[in-house]
């Protein structure tokens, strides 16, 4: 059984909270919270530490290199696959190639994968080029013409497939896959079986400085593009801007998951917490176990009836996307939603036996 660490359990419950609100806003009311765009890189760059975690805890039980390998494979593919239903069920089948954040996660495990036997400088120059290259790319597959009122809009041809796996979908490759690299790299460098707490507590000052620079980074770039040349600004320097992803974007957002995660490591994992805050703490470990899960139900919860609804009073599903409700009622039934996840959970209690989790473990371990 891989060791639980609060750090992650809270950081995972926070971007999961984030994605529930910003969707139901959005989707439900048109309204888009500042906090949009910050849920996403904490899964994805959690999704990284936790491999690193998963993986570590293989070869402590002694797992060979080969068998770690296999269910690498098995999970990457089952996560991949249940993001192509996943986008077929939810967003209509006319959406399968979207690209959504669960087809991503399934190829970075894959990525990861092979990184994890290789050094680590390896590692940190692939997530380099990852963040450096994407404005390049997204220049050369001329990333405005495959987005639509802000919505992701191809072909259904093999280059458009491609290109919007790799460069120009809601969550493709570049740059994405470098957050998951960080993720595993910051908890290889936290998370060490060995080692004094001292020289543990060390090393997460160290990765909150760099999370530090990360952003303070990003945020001189933000500060300094009205200064910059047409040519500069617009094909390296995006401002902050999630679709496409900026370097400036990419950077800041990195930059908070380190810091976070550094913090949050130094305080709930390397020394004792108050017992007032095991109450706190048992619900984002809820959150945490059931994540994947409940990312996928807060869909079917707001965008099915969406649909039905749209398609019953006007033949058209998506009839009422974005002006079904005002914002006060999206944000009560995200609320809703999240004390139902709580109850329901709960209640299963600690068995593990529901959910998208354990369907991953069952099929692929």
């Amino acid at each position: 059984m891989t060791t639980r660490y609060s750090s992650i359990d809270v950081l995972r419950t926070i971007a999961i909270i984030v994605m529930v609100v910003v969707h139901f806003s959005e989707n439900l009311a048109g309204y888009t919270p500042g906090v949009a765009g910050l849920g996403a890189p904490l899964f994805v760059f959690l999704s990284g530490a936790s491999y690193f975690l998963w993986s570590d805890g293989k070869g402590a039980r002694q797992s060979s290199s080969q068998e770690v390998s296999k269910v690498s494979v098995r999970r990457g593919l089952f996560v991949f696959g249940a993001g192509i239903a996943f986008t077929v069920l939810v967003w209509l089948p006319e959406d399968v190639f979207n690209w959504d954040v669960l087809t991503f996660i399934g190829s970075a495990l894959l990525v990861l994968n092979v990184l994890r036997c290789v050094p680590k400088s390896i590692c940190v120059l692939v997530a380099c080029l990852a963040v450096i290259l994407s404005p390049v790319l997204q220049h050369i597959a001329d990333y405005p013409a495959f987005w639509e009122q802000g919505y992701f809009d191809y072909d259904w041809t093999l280059s458009d497939v491609v290109l919007g796996y790799l460069v120009a979908g809601y969550f493709p490759i570049f740059p994405w896959i470098a957050l998951s690299i960080a993720g595993y790299l910051c908890a290889s460098h936290l998370f060490t079986r060995d080692g004094a707490e001292c020289d543990r507590a060390r090393a997460s000052k160290r990765m909150a400085l760099l999370g530090l620079s990360l952003a303070a980074a990003s945020a001189i770039l933000v500060i300094a593009r009205p200064m910059m040349t047409n040519v500069v600004a617009s094909r390296f320097f995006g401002g902050w801007d999630l679709y496409p992803p900026s370097l400036e974007y990419v950077m800041g957002t990195l930059g908070m998951a380190i810091v976070l995660f550094s913090v949050l490591h130094r305080f709930l994992d390397l020394q004792p917490v108050p017992k007032s805050w095991n109450g706190p703490l048992a619900v984002a470990e809820m959150f945490s176990r059931y994540s994947l899960t409940i990312y996928v139900l807060h869909h079917i919860v707001h965008i099915w009836p969406l649909w039905m609804v749209g398609y019953s009073q006007t033949g058209e599903p998506t009839a009422f996307w974005q002006q079904a409700l005002t914002l006060d009622w999206a944000c009560v039934l995200a609320a809703g939603f999240l004390v139902a996840c709580w109850l329901v959970f709960h209640k299963l209690g600690a068995r593990r036996i529901w959910g998208l989790e354990h369907c991953m473990r069952w099929v692929c371990d």
